[in-house]
């Protein structure tokens, strides 16, 4: 059914406006405003930080004396990835809001500049920006009282049209970074931005390592957790040696089948919606034997198709000693929220799922900067927001924060952010605990 539209005569077209129009006029103001006074409050905290002086102290300088820093590119760049801003030409939103940039005392470059500058400087940057990223999870971690981590790994695929990205083995254009979080407070402590087609098997044990180098000096990593594309003899003999529990999905080859058909019926007990037994096994490689932990789950019969196997099984390695088999399993399934879901958040949250550039090396610098922005969300959450924003996601901080409209006022040659009085109390709050943060030692580290 088509719908027509409603055609009214002159008269009644202006009796529909009058009974339903919102009893409020449209006028313009000289006043400086801005739609994100909030954002001010993380302003202050990268500046606590010492983003800036750590970003020219990292990364290369411009070309030419009238160039702006590198940090006239990276710090817009975070506070518009913590707006919601979603691609390059989002920035404008920053660049136009002269009240919040009076305020945060940024002057932000063009789009177009700052697109420029991630081409041109992209794979020279690089390296800088993960030493900008290591010291900012170095600086956070001092500050918490655990000393032992655990690391989940995982590779995730970015759809991208792009001039240089390749087919990633899901069959789609586009990036396969591999990204490690700390379980207990999820910062990315280590990230490797790789072409759609390298496999996710690929220099896991390197990039453990790495994960591991970039803990400050006292903390460790005593765990790990991955995926079956970690199922590897190196990372296992790794472990071993270091004094590390595992617990890594296996790759269901042949010897695990025949690991899984010797089990006894006896041992299986019922473990959620299915059942659950272990066993011991080795692999070529392998310098001691190891757990499987496997889970299996009753697979529908169609009468209409060829028999199927009567299970379904997923299987976990595992070192872990002095647990029963639905502890361990217990354990590893918490790394859906410890890394997939906070991949999510970084992906979805920082709008890492669109990247701006056709080279590689250009959106492996700008996938930094969203590593770097989500960083300092977790430190800004947990330093600054305290309780009332702990489990919070950057959309509701956005929401309750970020998005708090304000005034601009010079007065006195003094200048004034004026907010609304429920929200005076908070950004009070928020000053101090940065205030604090800035009385602590300089972030810039010794570099190797």
């Amino acid at each position: 059914m088509v719908l027509k539209p409603i055609i009214l005569p002159t008269h009644q077209v202006k009796m529909s406006i009058a009974q339903t129009i919102l009893p409020f006029k449209l006028a313009a103001t000289d006043e400086q405003l801005t739609a994100h006074a909030g954002l001010a409050m993380f302003g202050e905290f990268t500046r606590a930080m010492g983003l800036a002086a750590l970003v020219d102290h990292e990364l290369p300088e411009a070309g030419s004396a009238k160039g702006y820093k590198p940090s006239a590119f990276v710090e817009p760049l975070t506070l518009m990835l913590h707006g919601g801003g979603r691609t390059l030409e989002d920035l404008r939103e920053i660049r136009n809001d002269t009240g919040l940039l009076a305020v945060v005392q940024m002057t932000v470059p063009s789009s177009d500049a700052v697109g420029d500058w991630l081409r041109r400087t992209g794979q020279n940057a690089l390296a800088g920006l993960h030493r900008v990223n290591t010291a900012v999870t170095r600086r956070l971690l001092k500050r918490g009282k655990v000393q032992n981590y655990t690391l989940d790994i995982d590779a995730t695929q970015i759809v991208a049209e792009k001039r240089e990205a390749k087919y990633t083995y899901k069959g789609e254009k586009g990036y396969m970074p591999m990204v490690g979080h700390l379980a207990e407070n999820g910062l990315v402590i280590g990230h490797e931005f790789r072409a759609g087609n390298a496999a996710p098997a690929s220099e896991n044990l390197e990039f453990m390592q790495t994960c591991e180098r970039n803990l400050p000096h006292g903390k460790k990593i005593t765990a790990v957790r991955a995926d079956s594309a970690a199922y590897q003899a190196e990372i296992f003999n790794w472990c071993e040696a270091t004094g590390k529990t595992f617990a890594i999905g296996a790759r269901q080859d042949a010897a695990i089948k025949s690991a899984i058909k010797i089990i006894a019926e006896s041992v299986w007990v019922s473990f959620q919606d299915g059942e659950i037994a272990e066993t011991v096994h080795c692999m070529n490689g392998t310098k001691k034997a190891f757990r499987l932990i496997v889970k299996r789950t009753p697979q529908n019969q169609d009468l209409f198709e060829e028999k199927v196997e009567p299970y379904r099984y997923h299987v976990v390695a595992s070192n872990r000693a002095d647990e029963n088999a639905t502890e361990t399993m217990q354990w590893y399934a918490r790394r859906g929220d410890t890394s997939e879901n906070r991949i999510k958040d970084l992906k979805i949250g920082f709008n890492m799922e669109y990247l701006p550039c056709g080279t590689c090396a250009a959106n492996a610098a700008f996938f930094a900067i969203g590593v770097l922005a989500y960083n300092l969300f977790v430190g800004f959450r947990s330093i600054v927001l305290g309780k009332d924003f702990e489990r919070s996601q950057v959309q509701t901080v956005r929401w309750r924060l970020y998005q708090t409209a304000g005034k601009i006022v010079r007065h006195g040659g003094q200048l004034f952010l004026k907010v609304n009085q429920a929200a005076l109390a908070l950004f009070t709050r928020l000053r101090q605990q940065c205030a604090l943060l800035r009385k602590e030692e300089d972030l810039i580290p010794q570099t190797s």
